[in-house]
């Protein structure tokens, strides 16, 4: 078995739970085209998985992700405009399956997270990071841009700290990150973020599944739209569907009859 082969893990816990691992951590866990469809593949076999509740996106190792791996890069060089192109739309294709799956997504960073995996983190919806994590838009040193992940960079961390990041390739603190908007949890190790991932999936078992599905839907069906009346008579379609639905039925029963619903696990 080759590293690539074996670069990307699917671990399965108990309750729901599916950890997507990078697994290469002798090379900073730096991903390239094979790893990106293993990437690809794994994380729509999960989407399809009634049984997962709660995605991870973690690593191996020190560090989260060094980005693009160099051998890569320099295949990538040699190669054709067209092969390129070809080769930036899988990427561009990861960045879209990561950020719109239907389940939540944690993605826990510890080390360094450079170039594309900065793209990895915005794409997940909630991101824990350790003291030590340090985070870096670096194409330009290369005399290049971070073009595919910058929709869901942008997004995050907003238009005028990439303006800054993106021209300057500058490193910056895990804490930095947490106030420009990209890390939303910061942690004193990795022990800390271990044990912070825990309670926070302990909170997400408490939410309907479908209603954190939805959840996670509403926000890309009104972000950056003005509140006219499209979008008021869509928000209220949408909650009228869910309250009618099986789950939304259940949740309000639960509610009114001061009982657990029945997604709420059984204390142990």
């Amino acid at each position: 078995m080759t590293d690539n082969e074996s670069a990307v893990l699917l671990k399965r816990r108990d309750e729901g739970i599916a950890e997507v691992v990078l697994n290469r951590p002798d090379k900073r866990n730096a991903f390239d085209d094979v790893i990106i469809q293993q990437l690809i593949s794994t994380l729509t076999e999960v989407n399809a998985d009634n049984s997962v509740k709660v995605v991870i996106l973690r690593s191996e190792g020190k560090h989260f992700s060094a980005g693009a791996d160099l051998g890569w890069m320099r295949r990538m060089a040699e190669n054709s405009r067209q092969e390129n192109l070809d080769d930036s739309r899988e990427l561009a294709r990861l960045m879209n399956v990561l950020n719109h799956l239907s389940k939540p997504v944690i993605g826990l960073v510890q080390g360094a997270a450079f170039g594309g995996a900065v793209g990895l983190a915005a794409c997940c919806d909630i991101v824990i990071a350790t003291e030590k994590s340090s985070f870096c838009l670096s194409e330009v040193k290369l005399g290049l841009i971070p073009a595919v992940i910058s929709p869901y960079v942008v997004r995050a961390i907003g238009e005028r700290q990439a303006r800054r990041y993106f021209i300057s390739a500058e490193v910056f603190t895990a804490r930095q990150a947490q106030e420009y908007g990209l890390v939303h949890i910061v942690c004193d190790d990795v022990d800390a973020m271990e044990a912070r991932c825990n309670e926070m999936l302990q909170q997400l078992a408490m939410n309907g599944p479908e209603a954190m599905k939805a959840a996670k839907e509403l926000v890309f069906a009104v972000s950056h739209k003005p509140i006219n009346d499209d979008v008021i008579d869509d928000t209220a379609h949408r909650i009228a569907d869910i309250r009618v639905g099986e789950e939304g039925q259940e949740g309000l029963s639960a509610f009114l009859n001061k009982r657990k619903a029945n997604w709420v696990p059984e204390e142990e």
